[in-house]
């Protein structure tokens, strides 16, 4: 008896899960261990880390993409932890303590991660930075216990001591790093292709940017307590001008650069880096300010998306999802305006379903919707994204060309109405529907008379096309045509 797939090679299930673990183990290795060295290299002489990023990095990716937490991802992550602190001339008890501290807290908040919904995890939800905070801590507070058992074994101080140490380090690196990895946007081409090279740059875009540049500037030379905090302000109006990644990146430079500041003496604020309590309460403070822009850009990132959402609903017709009347004119009037700018040709189209009243009193008004939205899914996968297309009301519907000659024009119409006239509309008890459109179209090569000229020309050819027996297309030239 056959209980595999026709044609499936046995052993492809167990090698592909074999191929998904070593690609697992590459990646959080490579990650950690690069992570790792940039800790361990940039710390002061005889000390712990300042800035410990491997830690955050690890369980962002591992929340991001859940497919690394897997057994060969965590053996992956525990080797980069021992491989970096062995290269650098760690001891193998150290090395063992330190790893398992790191892995300790980096697995507490995993589990913790795991339970929220992807949108919590990703910053896209108002309560989504209180759930950071909390989770955060309780992982911090996790490495802290290992902390306190190797504080006193490696450094000689007491475990209470080591437990806070470890508590406000881990929890500043947290929240430092978590939010960027966290809200990286999906990775696709056009993502990439729009986020680096955007159209147009406002100037105003670029002053929180510098006034955050010059408050750093002048914490370094006024110095003093209250220095780390000068850039507060200029992060706040980040988080107010920028998406919640770029915000979530600024903070993580500024937090990353107050740091090594400090812990270098860069910046001078008159207290004694030596003592632990003292750099316990720096890094608590950098954390606390690293809080606020992250909350405000995540509550921003909220109110954009919902104002998104209520814009469409505004513009575009549910049933359809094409634009609706106020939407398809404003939009077709910029367009034709750019057009008449640029000299260059564009066509209008007017399409009206055939008998449409008959199919209503036939099979329904549910029949009717059906056909509308048949309708709808056949013009749009007609068209470029730079035509726009809209439902003006019942069965009319309106299509605007940019950049399109009559003759181009026709050859799309014509397309429409065959893709339509042939598009099996099935009613939801199996009846089958046969529905045909009429298109008229109008167009101007250059200058244009305006969009309320042009659906008029579309629309008489519309007519025209009724009358001579439905089911085809007819050209209006505009009468502004050259």
């Amino acid at each position: 008896m056959q209980t595999r797939a026709p044609g499936l090679r046995p052993g492809r299930e167990f090698d592909g899960a074999k191929t998904a673990d070593i690609r697992a183990a590459i990646v959080v290795l490579s990650g950690v261990f690069a992570a790792s060295l940039f800790g361990i290299l940039t710390r002061p002489v005889g000390d712990l880390a300042a800035f410990w990023p491997a830690n955050a990095i690890l369980l962002g990716l591992m929340v991001r993409f859940q497919g690394l937490a897997r057994p060969s991802g965590w053996i992956a992550a525990a080797l980069g932890y021992v491989a970096a602190d062995l290269v650098t001339g760690g001891t193998l008890l150290s090395t063992l303590l330190l790893s398992a501290a790191n892995l300790f807290g980096v697995g507490v908040g995993f589990a913790l991660f795991s339970r929220l919904d992807e949108q919590y995890r990703r910053l896209r939800r108002p309560l989504s930075v209180m759930y950071l905070v909390v989770i955060t801590a309780i992982a911090a507070a996790a490495a802290g216990v290992i902390g306190a058992v190797a504080n006193p074994i490696l450094f000689g101080k007491g475990a209470a001591s080591g437990w806070t140490f470890w508590f406000a380090t881990e929890l500043v690196n947290f929240m430092a790093i978590l939010p960027l990895v966290l809200s990286f946007p999906d990775i696709t081409w056009q993502g990439l292709r729009k986020s680096a090279f955007p159209r147009h740059v406002r100037l105003a875009s670029i002053w929180p940017v510098l006034a955050l540049i010059g408050s750093a500037a002048a914490s370094v030379l006024v110095g003093g307590p209250g220095a780390m905090a000068f850039p507060a302000p200029a992060l706040l109006w980040c988080a107010l001008t920028y998406s919640l990644f770029v915000t979530s990146a600024l903070t993580f430079l500024f937090s990353f650069w107050i740091l090594l500041a400090i812990s270098n003496g860069y910046l001078p604020i008159a207290v004694d880096n030596d003592a632990q309590h003292a750099l316990m309460s720096i890094r608590i403070g950098v954390m606390l300010m690293a809080l606020a822009p992250i909350t405000v850009a995540s509550v921003m990132a909220t109110r954009n998306e919902l104002l998104d959402r209520l814009k469409r609903l505004a513009e575009h017709d549910q049933l359809t999802g094409l634009l609706n009347r106020s939407a398809f004119r404003d939009k077709a009037s910029a367009l034709v305006s750019e057009s008449t700018r640029n000299a260059r040709p564009l066509a209008v189209l007017m399409a009206d379903i055939d008998h449409f009243k008959s199919i209503n009193d036939t099979f329904g008004h549910a029949a009717g919707d059906t056909v509308l939205a048949a309708f709808a899914r056949c013009g749009s996968g007609c068209l470029r994204n730079s035509d726009i297309f809209g439902r003006l009301g019942g069965e009319e519907f309106a299509i605007v060309l940019a950049d399109c000659t009559a003759e181009e024009a026709l050859g799309i119409a014509e397309r429409i109405r065959t893709l339509f006239a042939s598009e099996r509309v099935v009613l939801a008890d199996g009846r089958p529907v046969a529905a045909t459109v009429s298109i008229g179209c109008g167009s101007s090569r250059s200058s244009h008379p305006g969009i309320d000229h042009l659906l008029l020309v579309a629309d008489n050819a519309l007519y025209a096309a009724k009358a001579a027996g439905r089911n085809r297309v007819i050209v209006a030239a505009s009468e502004r045509q050259e």
